[in-house]
């Protein structure tokens, strides 16, 4: 139980036989519990796994260049049907193909344009990754944020805190290898740039918690 709960409770506590009054300070502390959790400074994060052979996805930007040809050169996004358009070949399929893959589909295809293609393709910039927001925050639910994104970010795309928020009281709930991990913030080090707290990158499936 907080000091200024305590400080509130004691002159009815006091007021009531001593028996009484330590069942019910008890209690007040057990409804008062926050959990298990592990405060940011004193989290052991583990790295998130290295893919070497990307999958590109919907929503993804990719640079693609093609040697000694600049009306060739250009950037695409990834449509939802999971296709690119490109010029002299129109839609090219993209999703689910790594960079070096739809690199070779590029030159094959160009072979009928121009002699001897040589096409690079990479990543420009990843889609969005999903969060999910709850608690006291003004928009609840999935949230799109950019890789490599702050906890701080995340709050603000959610439109900040309701009346009821307690700002030490901000939680990323996350699972590594199988295992849940409760990790809890203070606001004040967010916006202090103090501690590990305004280092920490969500990822993608971490639910954000304010209580």
């Amino acid at each position: 139980m907080s000091s200024s709960t305590f400080r509130a409770l004691r002159p009815a506590l006091l007021a009531l036989p001593r028996a009484l009054a330590c069942a019910a300070l008890v209690l007040a502390s057990a409804c008062g519990g926050l959990g298990r959790y592990v405060w940011v400074d004193e989290y052991q994060e583990k790295p998130p796994p290295q893919d070497t052979s990307y999958r590109i996805a919907t929503g993804d930007l990719l640079n693609i260049r093609v040697w000694n040809q600049e009306s060739l050169t250009t950037q695409a996004r990834v449509r939802d049907d999971g296709r690119i358009s490109l010029l002299f070949l129109d839609d090219v399929e993209a999703a689910g193909h790594t960079p070096a893959m739809l690199s070779q589909q590029i030159q094959t295809r160009l072979k009928d344009y121009i002699n001897h293609p040589v096409v690079t393709v990479a990543l420009e910039m990843p889609r969005p990754i999903k969060v999910t927001m709850v608690g006291e925050v003004n928009r609840i639910g999935p949230l799109e944020i950019d890789v490599g994104a702050s906890l701080l970010q995340a709050l603000a795309g959610a439109g900040g805190f309701t009346e009821y928020a307690h700002d030490d009281r901000i939680f990323v709930m996350r699972h590594e290898d199988g295992t849940p991990q409760r990790i809890r913030f203070r606001y004040q080090d967010l916006i202090h740039a103090e501690g590990r707290a305004p280092t920490f990158r969500l990822r993608p499936g971490d639910v954000v918690v304010v209580e």
